[in-house]
């Protein structure tokens, strides 16, 4: 480790940090020169996409994703995309290239001025070393930083006349270090929530994307099945947390004051954990519990516990408070929740398929551990009545509705879980905002199956400007996009399939292909609620 260069590759190596998401500029090829043979670096054309497959790949590895920016512009190209990662708790590495260090108070071409505060708030920590003999150390301090919970994104801003100078001494020390968590609740703090939830008469289990997040989704299963208590799924449901065919199994909350307050009418005691209370999105003020309801909630952001607007919370670790809970709580004897409703029928349109049709068929031959990467927000009712979400880390979506993670964030989720098929599904208005990612997926073979929900429209906005009576804003509708056209330019395999046998028959050949398939399938729009 003669130099800082060679310190910071030792490092990621350490942490298992052997592929950089990146789309590099001169700042950063004094990183980049001498590229480990046991490294990959994967290309994204536009830093959007670049924070995008890294997101996704942080997501579904759960380990911290290196990310290489391009000083000011790039990061900013990349800040939509930070704010899924943000709300994700996705635990993200994001260097930058900072001009050298005697030009950057002159304010030379790519120097990133105030370069720390150009993330904030969507990062946990932000850094520039006030010399290169602390580059190691913030490099390493980064990913301890990112990894611990809550985990979240951070940011480097790096000067590329570091890299050629000598290591410091003490560098060594940096790869032995291990930073733990222990976070379990004392037997007090146990106690009390297991006597709570035992005297609840009528007790409601709400599930967030921590739950998935932290592989606590069997322990989840668990406390339900000893309780009897419906499941919700916490509104703006950006993961899975809770198999979609158990009993107990109720749906996804509205993100509504008042919506989730009629839906948890006749409970006495709401229990909430990992996830905030709540990612509300409509505006619908209420009350923002139901009559004689009290609330509960377990999590492992101090910010989402002291910004709740009611209940008492408990800051603890996720999986440590399900496990111990459901391992000491009393069997109830009450009944399971009645079953659901099963869906209504659909008609599809002459050309048109309605996403429930669409949704079936993926449910009946994609395989049983596919991870679904979606985004397309009219959607959302639908694909939850007619998926068998089965397994941990099946379902992503974009946690803060910032268009552009559904396709980078599935290429990514690909990478890291190459052992399982990826399907996104993706709508025409979200597509545009990450379609570069299809160059990423052709160069690399990374056979994920792109399948566009394709209506012409800004489906949730335009559902949303009739509870707004907006409904004569301009600039809903996206017509004249020929996705077949895109995705073959971008060297990706294209089929258009506008009934169930020609879609069945795409999707089947796409989940045998080595390499990735995009299917074009026109939909008819529907609400999303």
């Amino acid at each position: 480790m003669k130099t800082i260069h060679c310190a910071a590759y030792a490092l990621l190596r350490r942490h298992g940090m052997t592929t950089i998401f990146g789309n590099p500029g001169s700042n950063e090829l004094p990183f980049l020169k001498n590229f480990p043979d046991d490294f990959q670096y994967v290309l994204g054309l536009h830093e959007g996409a670049v924070v995008g497959m890294a997101d996704g790949f942080a997501l579904a590895s759960g380990m911290p994703a290196f990310v290489n920016l391009h000083a000011a512009a790039g990061t900013g190209n990349g800040m939509g995309a930070l704010t899924n990662a943000w709300y994700s708790h996705s635990p993200l590495v994001i260097t930058a290239g900072q001009q050298v260090r005697p030009m950057i108070g002159v304010e030379a071409m790519l120097a990133n001025v105030d370069a720390t505060q150009l993330p904030k708030p969507l990062v946990k920590w932000s850094y520039e070393p006030a010399s290169a003999d602390d580059v190691p150390r913030a490099l390493s301090q980064a990913i301890h930083c990112a990894n611990t919970a809550p985990k979240a994104p951070v940011y480097l801003s790096i000067p590329y006349d570091d890299w050629d100078q000598a290591a410091p001494a003490g560098v060594e020390h940096l790869l032995e270090r291990q930073v733990q968590s222990a976070g379990a609740p004392d037997a007090g703090q146990l106690k009390a929530l297991v006597e709570q939830l035992a005297k609840a008469r009528n007790p409601v289990l709400v599930l967030g994307p921590e739950v998935d997040a932290t592989l606590s989704n069997a322990a989840a299963v668990a406390l339900a099945d000893k309780l009897r208590a419906p499941v919700w799924i916490a509104p703006s449901a950006s993961r899975c947390p809770f198999p979609t065919r158990h009993a107990c199994f109720r749906g996804v909350l509205p993100a509504a004051i008042a919506g989730i307050s009629r839906v948890l009418a006749g409970h006495d005691l709401i229990l909430v954990v990992g996830a905030p209370v709540f990612r509300y999105h409509q505006y619908a003020p209420g009350d923002y519990l139901p009559a004689g309801a009290r609330l509960l909630h377990i999590t492992c952001d101090p910010q989402e516990a002291a910004r709740a607007p009611m209940g008492d919370a408990l800051v603890a670790d996720i999986k440590a408070v399900l496990t111990l809970a459901a391992e000491q709580v009393m069997q109830q004897s009450r009944p399971y929740p009645a079953p659901l409703p099963a869906p209504e029928p659909v008609q599809d349109g002459a050309r048109e398929l309605h996403p429930h049709t669409l949704f079936e068929v993926v449910d009946a031959v994609a395989p049983d551990d596919a991870i679904y990467v979606k985004e397309s927000t009219s959607t959302t009712s639908a694909f939850w009545q007619r998926m068998n979400l089965r397994h941990p880390g099946s379902y992503y979506f974009p946690a803060a509705g910032g268009l552009g993670f559904g396709l980078p964030a599935a290429v990514g989720v690909q990478l890291a879980q190459p052992q399982r098929r990826v399907i996104a599904l993706i709508g025409d208005g979200s597509a545009n905002y990450g379609i570069t990612a299809l160059w990423t997926a052709a160069q690399y073979r990374i056979p994920v199956v792109f399948v566009i929900l394709k209506n012409g429209t800004y489906g949730a906005l335009r559902w949303f400007a009739g509870v707004l009576d907006a409904e004569d804003s301009p600039g809903l509708d996206v017509p004249g996009l020929d996705f077949c056209a895109l995705a073959k330019g971008y060297g990706v395999n294209a089929v258009h399939a506008d009934t169930r046998k020609s879609f069945e028959a795409a999707l089947r050949a796409a989940l045998d292909a080595s390499g990735p398939t995009l299917i074009e399938v026109p939909t008819l729009t529907i609400e999303p609620h």
